[in-house]
């Protein structure tokens, strides 16, 4: 069973459309872009195409958000269906479950299908499945919506990286992705406080509705800014196998799995570990300096990852574990515990779009399948981060929290520094050929 900490979604239309303008107003000026039309931005070639780029990210802050919603909603949920908590919470596993076995296979067989096709029945799943979890008055048929909405998930995961890469040139893939990939910290940062206050004025039906909403405004804006490109042709589609074997690939996957496991140790159990050090009981002032913090990371990643792409990804690593070892020594002042926090929340924020972006380069023409592969392994190291941690702090506490976030990291830093040949190239990274839209 997977445990999470209570994570959820946007409390009104004023401050969706807040945090909409602000998000815009932010990549102006971080990227130096003017989000005026598609067409205006591909005229320059220092530009990127904005507004497609944030329909990506509001994609991927649906898919986020989605899967997190219950978590905050457990008492209201178990009210409303009539059953315990503890099965309300399987609507978070129903999800995750969906995703998992879904992305590899649903990639595969979408793979000559148009990619705006292909995008807009994700957001159409979403509509779907969400609007009868709103409805659902069975147990039974919730848990069937949110399989499939965690199918649709896992799909949209599959599709976004590669989508982004293909509306640039390839020196601007890097920072196209770090675009696209910035409704996760947003989703994680602003759901907790805003997803509560949902919850309990307005119900958690109400909550469903408002992603529903959400997704009809976003498929409307994918069809109108959203660039379209054809599927890849038949001649030129890999086998599974061949994709799994290419040189790069599986030890970026490690990586992945070593590093996100890490992560969600600590993140999953968040609310214990703060409490033994010197935050005492701040577990919002801890996930609202994390979720900060990771929006500075995926900046930082942003104008990295083109031209230092394997530094970028050796020094997060090793960031990280030193945080942790630092949190194994000293979690008594708040000093200190903050400053991890900020390097955790910086490694964290841009860890997606450095990873997707090796293994988008290392895999070539089977980018799309290998990204679902990455959406495999990084459901998984959630999953584990659940298993691991409970068992750890069963064992032995928090305290041994930091002991094996540092070998786990390790571990990733090693993998990371063999595989300069492939999977983690020295110097600036050379992408793949843009593609024109029609």
């Amino acid at each position: 069973m997977r445990i999470f900490i209570p994570i959820d979604t946007y409390v009104s239309w004023n401050a969706l459309g807040a945090c909409c303008l602000a998000l815009n107003f932010i990549f102006e000026k971080v990227f130096f872009v003017d989000s005026s039309s598609i067409q205006a931005e591909s005229a320059a070639a220092d530009k990127l195409p904005m507004s497609a780029l944030l329909a990506l990210a509001m994609t991927g802050f649906i898919c986020i958000v989605t899967e997190t919603l219950p978590a905050g909603l457990l008492p209201q949920i178990s009210e409303g269906l009539g059953i315990s908590q503890a099965l309300a919470g399987q609507m978070v596993t129903a999800y995750a479950l969906g995703s998992l076995l879904a992305a590899i296979p649903l990639t595969i067989a979408t793979r000559g299908w148009r990619r705006r096709n292909v995008l807009l029945l994700t957001i159409i799943g979403f509509l779907v499945f969400n609007s009868v979890t709103a409805l659902s008055s069975s147990y039974a048929i919730t848990l069937v919506a949110r399989f499939f909405a965690g199918v649709a998930a896992g799909l949209a995961w599959s599709l976004l990286a590669g989508y982004a890469r293909r509306m640039v040139a390839p020196h601007q893939q890097g920072s196209a992705m770090a675009v696209a990939m910035v409704g996760i910290p947003i989703a994680l940062s602003l759901g907790v406080p805003l997803g509560t206050y949902m919850g309990s004025v307005a119900g958690w039906r109400t909550a469903f509705w408002v992603m529903s909403a959400l997704t009809l405004v976003l498929a409307v804006w994918v069809m109108a800014k959203v660039p379209d490109y054809p599927g890849q042709p038949k001649g030129e589609r890999m086998p599974l196998r061949k994709i799994f074997t290419t040189p790069g690939v599986r030890p970026v996957l490690a990586v992945v799995m070593a590093w996100m496991l890490a992560h969600n140790i600590l993140y999953t159990y968040i609310a214990p570990f703060v409490a033994t050090t010197g935050l005492g009981e701040r577990v919002d002032l801890a996930l609202l300096t994390f979720g900060v913090a990771s929006l500075g990371g995926i900046w930082m990643a942003g104008k990295l990852v083109d031209s230092h792409l394997r530094i970028t990804v050796l020094v997060s690593l090793a960031a990280f574990a030193i945080t942790a070892f630092i949190f194994g020594v000293n979690t008594q002042s708040s000093v200190v515990v903050f400053i991890g926090i900020v390097v955790w929340g910086v490694t964290f924020g841009g860890a997606s779009t450095l990873l997707q972006t090796a293994l988008a380069d290392t895999a070539g023409s089977g980018a799309d399948v290998a990204l679902s592969m990455n959406v495999v392994a990084w459901n998984g190291a959630i999953a584990g981060g659940g298993v691991v941690g409970g068992m750890l702090l069963n064992a032995w506490g928090v305290s041994a929290f930091p002991w094996a976030l540092v070998v786990l990291l390790i571990i990733g830093f090693i993998v990371a520094w063999g595989a300069r040949s492939h999977a983690f190239k020295p110097g600036r990274r050379h992408g793949d050929t843009q593609v024109v839209a029609h």
